[in-house]
């Protein structure tokens, strides 16, 4: 399989409009458009039933201890684990693009409705869910595409890591909650073929 994006290269930063936030020099950072990029695929394997896309952040700091603190730096050292921003999957045998923006267009406070997401699409719950349980103004549950807000005191550019599968079922039998986990559990066994691309962000001033 290849992918490929109109929105974003291999490699290279991710335009602040398919972020959720972008660096603001008096607040550190604002909300963004927040919206989904364009995703096309093409050498699709035979008997392929379904698709599912997968978008994950493996850079996030595993202890929030320095995270968003002034005068000090999430150091580079930190391990770090996986920040799921996006889980669309059930999307049908004929699908071969995903337009800029159809899936998420602006940031919406407590999260976007789900699971259901048209054309018997279907999203699971990305990590903001977790991120904001503790805000009043904020925590839901995030269904859909949120995109980059790394800490903006992180030492290191984060990667987005986006992956088509390409899978033998027309429907994913995924576990609630439908986050991360689940959706990687339910994709065991039904994966015929995959392609990713990788974007960066970062939204540390010394690191633009």
């Amino acid at each position: 399989m290849k992918l490929s994006s109109r929105s974003l290269a291999d490699g290279q930063p991710i335009p602040g409009e398919f972020a959720f936030a972008i660096p603001d020099p008096a607040e550190h950072v604002r909300l963004s458009a927040n919206r989904n990029p364009h995703l096309a695929w093409e050498d699709v394997p035979a008997g392929t039933q379904s698709f599912a896309i997968i978008c994950v952040d493996p850079d996030v700091p595993s202890r929030g201890d320095d995270v968003n603190q002034r005068d000090r730096e999430v150091p580079a050292d930190l391990p770090r684990v996986d920040f799921f921003h996006w889980l669309l999957f059930d999307l049908p045998a004929d699908t071969r693009e995903i337009a800029a923006g159809a899936h998420s267009n602006g940031v919406t406070p407590r999260g976007k409705p789900g699971p259901q997401a048209g054309h018997g699409m279907r999203h699971g719950i990305n990590d903001y869910t977790g991120w904001f349980a503790g805000d009043d103004d904020m925590r839901g549950d995030y269904f859909g595409y949120d995109g980059p807000c790394p800490p903006w005191n992180d030492s290191i550019v984060h990667r987005y890591i986006f992956t088509v599968y390409a899978l033998d079922v027309p429907s994913l039998e995924v576990d609630s909650p439908m986050n991360g986990a689940a959706v990687r559990r339910a994709l065991g066994g039904h994966v015929l073929g995959q392609a990713s691309l990788a974007g960066t962000y970062t939204l540390n001033p010394r690191l633009l």
